[in-house]
């Protein structure tokens, strides 16, 4: 008996009401169904995850960034219903669900891996054999932002790569991007579109001031240093919904995750530049 999860946006009447649809129709099947609504992660959930073979996730982008990180080192394939506004990460429009998801629980779609990527924090001063005050290390599906904690003035932030120091930005941010996520605030800030399969990361400032404004297109493999250097606080964002206060000296390392996100996908591979320009228009 296959095990399916439901994750819906919460506060929205819509979403909620196709998760109950959708389940009804599912053990209609056969299939054993839990549902649970979006940002209430905990145990339970994860406990859940563990006997889970497709989670189905009902909401925007935010909902599916959600599953992403809820489903790390599981490799449970989810399947993305667009209740947002764009919707790059969804598959399905909701009016299709009820009719597609059968099928493609059945074998009809394709398993499609996208790239993450890793932060691990180091707060300034913090001894080696130290243990850090938080987990230091996080995973992204779409970015991991260094940036200022409110409007005002700009922070500095000196970057490295590869362990070689590369520039120090007076900006608002430096977006470190996966590919995925090339298509969200990267996007907006004037970055590269990327095809979300490849392997490359995309590092790219924010409102840089007297400095380089270009984009940067790193290899798979590489390793960027973020360090704060400011007399005012700046925060890490990871994904935009965590959320982490730095002070002067703080680094964030980021590279790609050794975890991938699996998205269950319809047959048509060779969609997504159509899909793009139809998101975009």
């Amino acid at each position: 008996m296959r095990t399916v999860g439901i994750l819906y946006r919460p506060h929205l009447e819509a979403a909620a009401t196709l998760a109950r649809q959708l389940a009804e129709a599912l053990e209609a099947r056969g299939d054993r169904v839990w549902l649970t609504p979006a940002w209430q992660e905990g145990d339970g959930l994860q406990t859940q995850l563990d006997s889970t073979d497709v989670l189905v996730g009902l909401g925007g982008d935010g909902t599916i960034l959600l599953a992403a990180r809820a489903t790390l080192a599981r490799a449970i394939p989810i399947l993305g219903v667009n209740f947002g506004r764009l919707g790059f990460l969804a598959e399905l429009p909701p009016h299709e669900a009820l009719a597609r998801i059968p099928a493609l629980l059945d074998g009809q779609g394709h398993i499609e891996d996208r790239a993450m990527l890793q932060a691990r924090l180091h707060r300034f001063g913090e001894a080696q054999h130290e243990p850090p005050d938080e987990e230091p290390e996080h995973h992204a599906l779409n970015d991991v932002v260094v940036g200022r904690y409110a409007p005002g003035r700009p922070i500095y932030i000196e970057v490295a790569i590869d362990g070689q120091f590369f520039n120090t930005y007076r900006c608002d941010g430096i977006i470190v991007s996966s590919a995925t996520g090339s298509t969200g605030y990267n996007l907006s800030v004037g970055g590269p579109i990327l095809h979300p399969q490849a392997q490359d990361l995309v590092l790219i400032p924010v409102a840089p001031h007297l400095n380089l404004r270009n984009a940067l297109v790193l290899q798979p493999d590489t390793m960027v240093e973020l360090r704060v250097r400011t007399d005012h606080q700046a925060v890490l964002a990871v994904d935009g919904q965590l959320n982490l206060p730095l002070s002067e000296g703080d680094r964030v390392e980021v590279r790609r995750s050794p975890y991938v996100t699996r998205f269950l996908r319809t047959g048509e591979r060779s969609r997504f530049y159509e899909t793009l320009v139809e998101r975009l228009r």
